[in-house]
């Protein structure tokens, strides 16, 4: 039997060990213990949070612009461009595909954009968004999920991580890096964007941000757009709804939380001579097929990000600090090992204890997405503009509210304890 028929004929079992988790009561009272730790670390830093707005002024003056949109040309068009601008225009494009090689590539992109236009609060965001995205790539080929899924499903579920990631870099760096030579040409070239295939929704927001330097209303903007981007190419694709989200693999991903987003706010406390205790932020997607909850998600973790000092200072300090490369060792190297320390084991044996390893367990295997995936080719986007009526999109830029709790440090440890239960029960089950 097949470690995936093992996972489809083992359901029960599946659930069975994850229940006993909370059942042991050592495990009971410290997940309590930590529960209410994390949520009293939310309210002290959401009281000194400082909220995000959307000005209603602002707003209002989008609202106008979209009224009056018509969907881009097609890129392929060339419109009335200077022979200056054509040649920014392939400048743009040739560094775009550059820097659409892999994730870590894109990754770092981002992160270059931000350090150099700390206006542009997106590219942070996609920073430590892209990075969660590799984390989630370099699974498929780590120490657990092996146990739970079979190769050709890893390997659609790689193919989706991928082509969404790889899809919004697409659409939105040539958007970062037009905004970039805007300002060193001093003026606005945000009548380029139809060059790049940028849907007619972008063009007003970004010249008025080009006006008034609103980070705010532009982040939200760029969460739409993006979201929107990939919903029909991406999400709602037969392929990936066929071989990924109409898979038993996504129901045991929001059971195991695999859909959390953290993000690493500070450098970990010690209890003693014990192992760092990591430092979390973050919040769970539940149901990433339904495009409304993923923007809703996308505002929530920024309005976290930005609107929080603590969490904004740890993100930012740990961006500059640590490269990405795929690997869960990047931000706990306590835990995670990039390269196995002996060969894989043929009968899997518990090595956590409440989030960390137990004494003298090797650490968890987490592979550079140098190993465990190779450069895909890039994908070519179905032509088409998502944006239709100012009505669909309004919604979203009424208000930017704080998660009531998003200290993850509890939670992570036993999403991590969850997941091993996980292949233990598969592999007593067989």
């Amino acid at each position: 039997m097949g470690k995936t028929d093992g996972v489809r004929t083992n359901r029960r079992s599946i659930g069975y060990w994850l229940r006993e988790l909370l059942a042991l009561p050592g495990a009971a009272f410290d997940y309590a213990v930590g529960k209410w730790a994390s949520l009293s670390a939310s309210h002290e830093m959401i009281a000194e949070a400082v909220p995000l707005e959307l000005p209603a002024a602002t707003i209002a003056k989008l609202t106008h612009a979209w009224s009056k949109s018509t969907a881009a040309p097609d890129s392929g068009v060339a419109a009335s461009w200077t022979e200056r601008e054509q040649e920014l225009i392939e400048r743009i494009r040739v560094e775009t595909a550059a820097g659409n090689r892999n994730n870590v590539t894109r990754t770092e992109a981002y992160r270059d954009v931000y350090y150099r236009t700390p206006e542009l609060h997106w590219a942070l965001l996609a920073h430590m968004v892209s990075r969660n995205g590799g984390w989630n790539m370099t699974d498929l080929q780590g120490e657990w999920l092996p146990w739970l899924l079979g190769k050709e499903q890893r390997e659609a579920v790689f193919r989706f991580l991928e082509q969404a990631n790889a899809l919004i870099f697409q659409d939105a760096y040539p958007q970062l890096l037009l905004y970039e030579w805007s300002r060193r040409e001093g003026r606005s070239l945000f009548h380029l964007l139809s060059a790049f295939g940028v849907s007619a929704f972008m063009a007003p927001v970004w010249r008025q941000f080009w006006r008034d330097g609103e980070s705010a209303p532009l982040t939200v903007a760029l969460i739409v757009n993006e979201q929107n981007y990939i919903e029909q190419r991406v999400v709602q694709h037969p392929y990936f709804r066929d071989k990924v989200l109409h898979t038993f693999f996504f129901g045991l991903q929001s059971l195991l939380q695999l859909n959390g987003v953290v993000f690493p706010y500070g450098n970990g406390q010690r209890r003693g001579e014990e192992t760092v205790v990591l430092r979390l932020s973050g919040l769970i997607l539940e149901r990433f097929e339904h495009l409304h909850e993923r923007i809703e998600f996308g505002k929530r973790l920024y309005a976290m990000m930005f609107g929080i000092p603590r969490v904004y200072d740890g993100v930012k300090c740990f961006a500059a600090a640590v490269k990405h490369t795929g690997s869960r060792a990047d931000y706990a190297p306590h835990l995670f090992a990039r390269v196995r320390q002996k060969p894989p084991q043929r009968v899997y044996t518990e090595r956590l204890l409440g989030g960390r390893l137990k004494l003298g367990a090797e650490p968890i295997y987490s592979p550079e997405l140098s190993a465990a995936w190779g450069d895909q080719p890039p994908p070519v986007p179905e032509p088409g503009d998502w944006f239709t009526s100012a009505a669909e999109v309004i919604p979203y830029f009424q208000k930017l509210p704080l998660p009531s709790s998003f200290e993850m440090t509890n939670e992570y440890g036993m999403m991590l304890n969850k997941i091993e239960l996980a292949v233990i029960a598969v592999q007593r089950g067989k």
